[in-house]
């Protein structure tokens, strides 16, 4: 099931996942060349010590695999790979492409050197991904048509090409296909300092005014990510040309960001609540994820997987065989005193 589609993003402005108001903001900011390219500075050296050979040997880049956390680049990484190599680009997505037939079409349309980039990739259905094995591998289609005795088989050679396959989920990647890719990249989330970059090269692009520590207070409270920092910056926007004459500074950003209830670390109203409630409620835990989505009047798999890898990744959540816990850093984030670990374990034996 897809669950990240049943989930309403639109009205969560720190959900990383891409939503379609998105397009009108990224579109014109995305990096062209790797030297615009702010941060994941290993994953810039490797990518381009593997193109510039690539170049060299006139040859097409091994086949790569981009995996992390959705907002921090993987798309445009995959546009400046075309880029670098002067070749076109195909853009897809896993679940876009639902029989054989459709990736056929994509792979037989390819020209030589060319990048097809293949977004959620661990989406694939398997039959369709037993045909990309020999693409990858052989750069050919073996093809079956028609059934017993009237059946046909085609071998059809293909262009060299060089797939770049996206994934926020690599551990759902088959073993067969992970392994046929060459080059495997992962992203790692940014620091506030990279991020005020990012912000500040955004501001410049859409010609707002901005202020360095308004810059750096958007990227303190954007979770590391570059799609949800340049998503408050649009918002923040508007806060300022009311403001502060249209200048992002701090005091403008402050008031703009605490009003849409984003916090010094980038927790929304809906983060607090589950903890509130896991700490109000059930003493910090342990306790059940079932019956903390009923506490909340959540479905228990958008906590696990909207809510809970931000505040795991911040040390605010734990996971324990016994339920979810809340942390020591989490009561004093919320300014709650944290309980006293002996006495609590002490009661819990008793």
């Amino acid at each position: 099931m897809d669950y990240e589609n049943d989930y309403d993003f639109e009205n969560r402005v720190v959900a990383p996942e891409y939503v379609p108001e998105d397009s009108e903001v990224e579109n014109p900011l995305r990096p062209k060349v790797l030297s615009e390219y702010i941060g994941q500075d290993k994953v810039k050296e490797n990518l381009s010590v593997f193109i510039e050979a690539a170049k060299l040997r006139k040859e097409s880049l091994d086949h790569v695999l981009l995996y992390g956390p959705p907002g921090l680049g993987k798309t445009t990484l995959a546009g400046i790979i075309a880029n670098e190599l002067n070749v076109n680009l195909r853009i897809t997505s896993g679940p876009a492409i639902e029989k054989p037939g459709d990736l056929a079409a994509l792979l037989t349309n390819l020209n030589p050197g060319d990048v097809l980039f293949i977004d959620e990739i661990h989406r694939l259905s398997r039959s369709v991904e037993e045909i990309l094995y020999p693409a990858m591998e052989d750069f050919a289609l073996d093809i079956i048509t028609g059934k017993g005795q009237m059946a046909a088989s085609y071998h059809l050679p293909l262009p060299r090409f060089t797939l770049v396959g996206a994934t926020t989920r690599a551990g759902q990647l088959s073993a067969p296909l992970r392994d046929r890719f060459g080059v495997v990249l992962r992203l790692e989330m940014y620091s506030p300092q990279e991020l005020a970059q990012i912000v500040t090269r955004s501001a410049r692009i859409l010609d707002i005014d901005i202020e360095a520590d308004g810059a750096l207070e958007i990227a303190s409270r954007s979770r590391g990510t570059p799609r949800i920092a340049n998503r408050l910056l649009k918002r923040v926007r508007d806060f300022a040309q009311v403001i502060s004459d249209g200048v992002i500074t701090y005091q403008s950003a402050k008031i703009g960001l605490d009003r849409l209830e984003i916090d010094e670390t980038g927790l929304d109203a809906n983060d607090r609540r589950m903890l509130k409630t896991l700490i109000n409620f059930y003493n910090g835990g342990p306790v059940g994820l079932e019956t903390l989505a009923a506490a909340i009047g959540e479905e228990a798999v958008t906590l696990e997987d909207i809510y809970e890898p931000f505040l795991m990744q911040i040390g605010f959540l734990s996971r324990t065989p016994r339920g979810r816990c809340a942390t020591r850093a989490a009561y004093l984030h919320l300014g709650l005193t944290p309980p006293n670990t002996e006495e609590s374990n002490q009661q819990k034996l008793f």
